[in-house]
């Protein structure tokens, strides 16, 4: 049993090191290198949420669905967890967790595994970006953390987490912006185009002036690019601007599809260019244009 732990451990070590992420793969590879000994039940009570759990609020609707399955089948999976000074906490698994209190079930099948913090972090933020949306406010809250406590570069996490480099750039640029503007984007009236633009701007007093006035006015993006052209608008980070023109029906063409693939489009020479930043990222275009390998 001793010799399967540390073979185990190692397993995980290399698919932690490897440059994509994927918690399907890492949580399989714990399900095959556990014993049906290794499944023990636990109380639900004595598990705790994952301290870097970057969701802070669930769909009701989707826990009390989960709910009534696990009430009819039970849960099927079991949760991943890590032992600690009181209880357990969760690695993988909250929602079932959560799903199993409501269902009124008093424990939960679980396999104990030793994690380190900086694991624990990246599976937390796996299993909410692979599985069930964050919001954007969230999601940029995560990929902060993970860049700061693990000392990665915005590159370098991208790659982690199969996301473009522009994603996780415009993201987190979402933390710049006043509460107010972000409640904006929250609620669905700003786009992460308008976040984009708005983001670049110096002033938290014009942000949120030029937030209300492109719900009020409804201005799509090509036309607020236009308006922050304005010197009156100064800009974070001061940018040499091309003399030439480029042709505007293109622009917002690009525009368009930077929004529709979240990553950088060029249209040159009757071309149009598509940036990606590694296989899954690649996938994730081809996906989004419905085209299947």
């Amino acid at each position: 049993m001793e010799t399967k732990k540390r073979a185990l451990g190692r397993g995980l070590e290399q698919l932690f090191n490897t440059e994509n992420l994927d918690l399907e793969t890492i949580e399989r590879q714990i399900y095959e290198n556990s014993s049906n000994e290794e499944i023990i039940e636990i109380n639900l009570n004595e598990l705790r949420a994952n301290p870097y759990q970057p969701r802070k609020t669930f769909s009701e609707a989707a826990l009390n669905e989960l709910a009534e399955s696990i009430k009819e089948h039970g849960v099927f999976q079991p949760i991943i967890v890590k032992k600690s000074i009181k209880g357990y906490e969760i690695i993988a698994g909250e929602r079932r967790v959560r799903a199993s209190k409501l269902a009124g079930l008093e424990k939960i099948p679980a396999i104990i595994r030793d994690f380190t913090d900086e694991q624990m972090m990246e599976i937390a933020l796996l299993e909410n970006l692979q599985r069930e949306n964050l919001n954007v406010i969230e999601e940029a809250l995560a990929y902060k953390s993970m860049i700061d406590k693990l000392m990665i570069t915005q590159e370098e996490l991208s790659k982690r987490v199969g996301k473009s480099r522009s994603h996780i750039t415009n993201i987190i640029g979402i933390l710049r912006l006043p509460t107010e503007v972000q409640a904006l984007i929250l609620a669905g009236e700003l786009t992460m185009g308008h976040a984009r633009v708005i983001s670049k701007l110096e002033s938290n007093d014009q942000m949120i002036e030029l937030a209300n006035k492109i719900v009020e006015e409804k201005i799509p993006v090509r036309e607020l690019e236009r308006i922050t052209d304005d010197d009156k608008f100064e800009r974070k980070v001061k940018t040499t601007r091309k003399q030439k023109e480029k042709n505007l029906e293109y622009k917002y063409v690009e525009e368009l599809l930077r929004e529709k693939l979240d990553t950088k489009v060029r249209i040159k020479d009757r071309k149009i260019e598509i940036s990606f930043n590694n296989a899954a990222d690649l996938n994730r275009i081809l996906e989004i244009i419905n085209i299947k390998e």
